[in-house]
């Protein structure tokens, strides 16, 4: 893992611009692909340069996927190893500790950590990894010493199930890296605490991205209805319940997440005013607007419908339906929260669709606020893919 040992990737001429510019991908039409570069097994560590042989970085290259090469370090000398990835693991951890009082957060966010491939979330003492390229699958005993020399978890968890392996060519799998979990990881968020399945549930567990939205639109629920459309663990509808709504009702199609969203009411103490209900979201939404139910506050967090440029025009459709239902079901003067998870549809198309589906619905109303994940999400500056999550709440007349 030296700078003497790594082999050495060459751009076409004239495509050094944009990753000498600081962008962190160069991809497969950028580099010249010939058959020393063809012959790198998937994940070798190499160094980039351009075609005059100036070098630009170390990284991690894979010549079969689109994005081809991943910059690790602008030093091409660098040695990507143990004490390499302690010291990008450690500078990851002492932001998160100037940000967040308890050990609750994802501590590291892929590139916008300088760590391209990996994701890491935080409950406590326990750690949930994604190792999502194939250069990070070839690092991973190093950065797992290098997470034991930093934060010395009990457990690590390797959720290696997302779609981007797929992707990398790597296979997909959920097994223990170290020691063992439990069935349920608590979180404590806010002064609420939740459970967590860090084996079997949805991404890595719990969805440390919404902390914020979480909070703020808890605290226009007092006194009111509350509808939480793909409610998963409760995050929206229990924070609503202990900001004193009246009363909420929660949706989702998957019955391990309900299950989820009743023990964190029973443990904050709302099961009372909370009612957690299986169903499709939209024939849900379309029933209760049928029945001429109406909500001081809708609050609807679905998964992607866009996974991909090529779902892009179909899948949009899906959040201007989204917006349509849920804000028919908002009370004049009350608020509609919707957000976005698909990195290829940006904040001005979000809002569009969202716009389009308000008027469809009739309805009118203005932005109270836009945002997007909370700080323990760090956007990479050239990378706007890491700046995933687009959220718009709206005040519906």
């Amino acid at each position: 893992m030296t700078a003497s040992s790594t082999a050495r990737v060459f751009l076409r001429p004239g495509a050094d611009r944009r990753v000498g510019g600081g962008h962190p991908w160069a991809y497969s039409n950028e580099i010249r692909m010939d058959e020393p570069a063809r012959a790198l097994a998937p994940g070798t560590l190499a160094t980039l340069h351009r075609t005059d042989g100036k070098p630009l970085g170390v990284g991690t290259f894979n010549p079969h996927t689109l994005i081809a090469f991943r910059v690790f370090d602008r030093d091409a000398h660098a040695t990507i190893g143990r004490d390499w990835l302690a010291a990008r693991l450690q500078a990851a951890l002492d932001l998160r500790t100037r940000l967040y009082a308890e050990p609750f957060y994802r501590l590291v966010h892929a590139e916008g950590d300088g760590l391209p491939g990996l994701v890491l979330d935080r409950y406590g003492d326990v750690m949930v990894a994604q190792v999502n390229t194939a250069g990070m699958e070839a690092l991973w005993p190093h950065v797992l010493a290098a997470l034991d020399a930093v934060c010395a978890p009990r457990a690590v968890v390797l959720r290696n199930d997302s779609r981007a392996r797929a992707a990398e060519g790597l296979p997909t799998a959920v097994r223990m890296a170290k020691g063992q979990v439990d069935e349920r990881v608590p979180v404590r968020e806010g002064g609420l605490v939740f459970p967590a399945d860090l084996l079997t549930g949805q991404k890595t567990g719990w969805y440390y991205d919404q902390r914020d939205n979480r909070a703020f639109v808890a605290a226009l629920a007092r006194g009111g209805r509350v509808l939480d459309a793909y409610c998963y663990g409760g995050g929206f509808a229990v924070a609503a319940a202990r900001a004193g709504a009246e009363s909420v009702l929660g949706i989702d199609s998957s019955d391990p997440a309900l299950a989820l969203a009743g023990e964190a009411a029973e443990a904050n103490g709302v099961a009372a005013r909370c009612t957690f209900t299986r169903g499709d979201a939209f024939a849900e939404l379309e029933r209760l607007a049928a029945a001429g139910e109406r909500f001081s506050l809708v609050a609807a967090d679905p998964p992607a419908f866009v996974r991909s440029r090529k779902e892009l025009k179909s899948g949009v459709k899906g959040y201007r339906k989204l917006a349509r239902l849920a804000a028919s079901l908002v009370e004049p003067g009350g608020f509609l929260f919707l957000a976005s998870c698909s990195h290829n549809v940006d904040a001005d198309l979000f809002a569009a669709e969202t716009a389009a589906g308000m008027a469809r619905a009739g309805r009118g109303g203005r932005i109270v606020r836009a945002a997007g994940a909370g700080a323990d999400h760090p956007v990479n500056p050239w990378l706007p893919e890491t700046a995933y999550l687009k959220t718009l709440l709206l005040q519906v007349d």
